[in-house]
């Protein structure tokens, strides 16, 4: 049933109007309970059917405050549900900052929205088969060989690979926003490298759409040059039609992604044919003119001729290398636009790492069909010819060139002069080795475009994300974006004027080793990225995708590295170097952000190690340090001074007290842990009130609150006594090898939050990675599939492993006879039967034993002691088995539940059940579903 209060964000609180428990019908006199139930306000009851502001989970609680899927749901706090109808100062009903704040991006209904085959597959591959492809490959090939040549696209794939994983990693662990490499970056390390590598990969991209217009220029010179057309000369002409043509690509972005997408297409199937051209094309035997020009179809001699490297003018394998990496850089072409895909989690990853095993077979296959079939030099003179018969070649055949000797070609000529064909000689081998040569120019033209179009596309996106993140203020200004799908028409236009300002250069093989350095350091923080948040452990470090190792992504880290420095050393110190200064820039204005880095976890986890690294250093008076505990006043009837020996006595609210004021920063405690208080129906009336009044404080302390009951107990003085020291005790709480955990959700439910967190935790460390764990929740008569299915889709957002869940709908149906008498048993001794007395009688009764539980509270929380008794007969059916039980604790309304009734609620609940530990969160989220 769903609560309007709870379902709009403002500045008003929730309107809560007080129940009504009086009227309706109560037991029916047998003392079992069987009663009708009375009729109660709906706003205020949930799936349990009992009075109750406590929600069943549900997505939108999760929500970040500017999510442009759905509004954040509003929930009440802890206190409020402590105590329902007093006003509590600081609770507003307002989404608490407890997930990252973001500025609400604009209104996106009906923005387009990619899936994973034409958002991230589609574009990647295009991206990635992009000038390199048809311009440069033979080249690369002719200066290193077939042999390194292979060693240069796998070396390629392996950095893309790695990082491939390793992004995907990140963009599972959480809704992925628009931004790419910046997005991922600044959400796992923080601002201070985000923002740093954001500016350099948005200015990388846009170099990236220079490079492939020049590569386009390039072939349009050509075909000019062949026909006699050249304009001013070649030089001048690239940077004209370089200049023309990213106006028109320009044109296609502003226009919207919708138009961009639907070119990306035409251009994808031109170039798909003009690839299996070049297949065919090799296949086809050689004319007397392609034979003129170094082709000879498939020849053992030219395979073998081709196979060892052959640098010419000043190159070597790691210049050859950068030439050719930012033909794989295209990798996170989907990436960058993630905030406009349907489902980026699932898209990026699929996509992304099916892309890079396409077009790397792809490249490999081109790249060895032309080294068997292409010579390195060729003359392109046909009279270049030896006559054929096995005496005359003879003498010919024994220097450079054997392979074109052998089929009858003389091209000892270029081993003096330069020749204008072969592999190492025209950029246009792969139109001459094709079937069909316009095929290869229309392929070229779309590789060029196509990859240009996705680098204008991306450099803007990801850049009004980082300007979006106002990291650095002074570029707020791009933040803007325009239309249904938020295009950054300003920073379209920055990228341009970037883009012309390098297409000037006109020279491809200057472009590609500039940005190769940029792409580089962004893959090595993705990479790094990964690496650091599994190495810190946070219990929000939880990718959906599995196949990814922390360490190899280190590894992938350091090889990004080390390849920008045998590149480039120079470079690569530049690259670095720019990138340290805005480290340091942002670290100095500390913008105004908090996403959760790792980090912070890191050094989270590093102060708790050294805090705890402390027990083992003994004291010295060299190293005497003041170390003050300041008390404000003590609590009425306690002392003034206490030590931490009070957490281990049975002033429990004393040092519930002391501990919430005394941390060191923010290590400070968030949680309160105690044993169930076994003997509370012996126990004199000042125990249970003390033992019971810990929670209330814990509550009001707006704690987390873990009870833990074992049949065997919890005393493990003699494991204290043995280890010599308190700080090892929490290893010794758990003896079990393996837990099954069977979690339960059912009674007050508390936003599926910390019940979830701490088995999730457990189920980390060795002793508990193989353990199970079984959902139980409550659902609603004839929806169990719908509430099944809400749930998987919640847990799945969540990125929680889970063997089953059970969803239980007659939840609310009174118990048995036999518990029911249990629990009558178990509170006999507390009643005051009043009811049966004289109003005189019941008066003076109730003036002198005030802890005792009256028959009117019995009657008004009738629905939820049925529950507690429901819930534990559950349990039994379900959960005997189990080695742990982890079920979310019912709270005693402050001032309406008496202390004696609370604790006979918590013993019928965990009564003859396995090891069971029962759980209340503080209502501050400890889980998020964004990365």
């Amino acid at each position: 049933m769903e609560n309007d209060a709870y379902d709009r964000i403002g500045d008003e609180p929730p309107n809560y109007e007080e129940t009504s428990f009086s009227g309706g019908t109560t037991s029916n006199g047998n003392g079992t309970g069987n009663g009708e139930h009375r009729a109660v306000r709906l706003s205020v009851v949930s799936a349990f059917g009992h009075d109750t502001l406590d929600r069943v989970p549900n997505i939108n609680f999760y929500r970040n405050a500017g999510s442009v899927s759905g509004n954040r749901a509003v929930r009440p706090s802890l206190q409020e549900l402590h105590d329902v109808f007093q006003k509590v100062s600081g609770s507003d009903g307002t989404p608490s900052d407890d997930v990252e704040s973001v500025i609400p991006l604009d209104n996106k209904d009906g923005a387009v929205r990619f899936g994973w085959i034409k958002g991230v597959l589609v574009r990647c591959m295009l991206n990635i088969w992009g000038v390199m492809l048809f311009i440069r490959l033979s080249w690369v090939f002719g200066q290193a060989g077939w042999g390194l040549g292979i060693v240069v696209i796998a070396l390629s794939c392996v950095v893309t690979t790695v990082t491939g994983l390793s992004m995907s990693a990140i963009c599972t662990n959480g809704v992925v926003r628009g931004g790419g490499a910046y997005y991922l970056i600044s959400r796992s390390l923080g601002p201070e490298f985000g923002g740093s590598i954001g500016l350099i990969f948005a200015f990388a991209n846009a170099v990236a759409v220079a490079m492939y217009v020049v590569g386009f220029a390039e072939t349009v010179v050509d075909l000019l040059k062949e026909n006699d057309a050249i304009m001013i000369d070649e030089l001048n002409d690239i940077r004209i039609i370089g200049c023309i043509s990213v106006v028109l690509l320009l044109g296609i972005s502003v226009a919207g992604m919708e138009w961009e997408a639907k070119a990306q297409i035409g251009l994808l199937i031109i170039l798909l044919v003009a690839i299996a051209n070049v297949f065919v094309g090799t296949g086809i035997p050689a004319s007397t003119d392609k034979k003129s020009k170094g082709f000879f179809s498939y020849d053992g001699e030219a395979t073998t001729e081709n196979l060892p490297p052959d640098f010419r003018d000043g190159e070597t394998f790691f210049s050859v290398f950068a030439i050719f990496f930012p033909a794989a850089t295209g990798i996170l072409a989907g990436a960058n636009i993630s905030g406009d895909l349907k489902d980026p989690q699932d898209a990026l990853p699929k996509g992304t790492l099916l892309a890079i095993l396409i077009t790397g077979v792809t490249y490999l296959g081109i790249a060895l069909c032309v080294s068997a079939t292409v010579v390195r030099d060729a003359t392109g003179n046909i009279n270049d010819t030896i006559a054929t018969g096995m005496d005359i070649l003879v003498p010919f055949c024994n220097g450079t060139n054997i392979a074109a000797c052998e089929q009858g070609w003389n091209f000892s000529s270029c081993d003096v002069n330069s020749c204008k064909f072969g592999s190492m000689n025209n950029f246009q081998v792969m139109t001459m080795v094709s079937g069909f040569g316009p095929l290869i120019t229309a392929g070229t033209f779309s590789a060029t475009l196509s990859s240009a179009l996705a680098s204008l596309v991306s450099a803007p996106k990801v850049f009004q994300a980082l300007c979006k993140d106002n990291i650095y203020t002074a570029l707020k200004f791009f933040a803007k974006g325009h239309g249904k799908n938020n295009e950054p028409i300003r920073g379209y236009v920055l990228t341009f004027i970037i883009a012309v300002a390098f297409i000037i250069i006109a020279d491809l093989n200057v472009i590609a080793p500039i940005i190769s350095n940029f792409f580089l350091a962004s893959y090595a923080l993705i990479n790094f990225s990964c690496f650091h948040a599994s190495y810190a452990k946070s219990p929000g470090w939880r990718p959906a995708y599995r196949y990814y190792n922390m360490w190899l992504s280190l590894f992938g880290a350091v090889l990004c590295c080390g390849v920008m420095f045998v590149i480039n050393w120079w470079a690569a110190l530049l690259t670095y170097a720019i990138e340290i200064f805005l480290y340091v820039y942002v670290t100095v204005k500390k913008p105004n952000v908090n996403w959760g880095s790792s980090t912070q976890a890191v050094t989270f986890v590093s102060a708790v190690n050294n805090a705890l690294s402390l027990t083992g250093v003994e004291d010295h008076v060299k190293n005497f340090r003041p170390q003050c505990i300041v008390l404000t006043g003590a609590p009425k009837n306690r002392p003034a001074l206490l030590d931490l020996a009070h957490c281990f006595t049975k002033n429990y609210g004393l040092c519930l007290t002391f501990w919430s004021q005394m941390g060191l920063g923010r290590l400070k405690p968030n949680i309160l842990m105690m044993g169930f208080k076994k003997d509370w129906r012996t126990a004199d009336t000042a125990g249970v009130q003390s033992y019971v009044g810990v929670l209330h404080d814990a509550f009001e302390f707006e704690y987390g609150t873990v009870v833990l009951r074992m049949n065997q107990g919890l005393d493990i003085s003699h494991i204290i006594k043995a280890q010599g020291e308190y700080t090892h005790t929490h290893a010794h709480t758990h003896t079990h090898q393996c837990i099954k955990y069977s979690s339960l959700w059912a009674c007050d439910i508390n936003r599926a939050g910390l019940t979830l967190l701490l088995p999730y935790i457990l189920t980390t460390r060795k002793k508990f990675k193989d353990c199970k764990m079984r959902i139980f929740i409550a659902g609603q008569p004839g929806r169990a599939e719908q509430d099944r299915h809400e749930m998987k889709s919640l847990l799945e957002k969540f990125r929680i492993k889970y063997a089953d869940i059970h969803v239980i709908d007659d939840i609310t149906q009174n118990p048995n006879s036999n518990s029911w008498k249990m629990f009558e048993d178990m509170i006999e001794p507390f009643r005051l039967h009043e009811g049966s007395k004289s109003t005189t009688l019941a008066e003076a009764l109730r003036k002198d034993n005030p802890w005792k539980i009256s028959d009117a509270e019995l009657d008004t929380f009738e629905e939820k002691t049925n529950l507690q008794v429901r819930l534990n007969e559950l349990l039994q059916e379900n959960s005997r088995a189990a080695n742990l039980i982890i079920v979310s604790m019912p709270i005693a309304r402050l001032g309406s539940v008496s202390d004696h009734l609370y604790m006979a609620w918590l013993d019928i609940l965990t009564k003859n059940l396995p090891p069971t530990v029962l759980i209340r969160g503080n209502h501050k989220s400890v889980l998020t579903f964004y990365s």
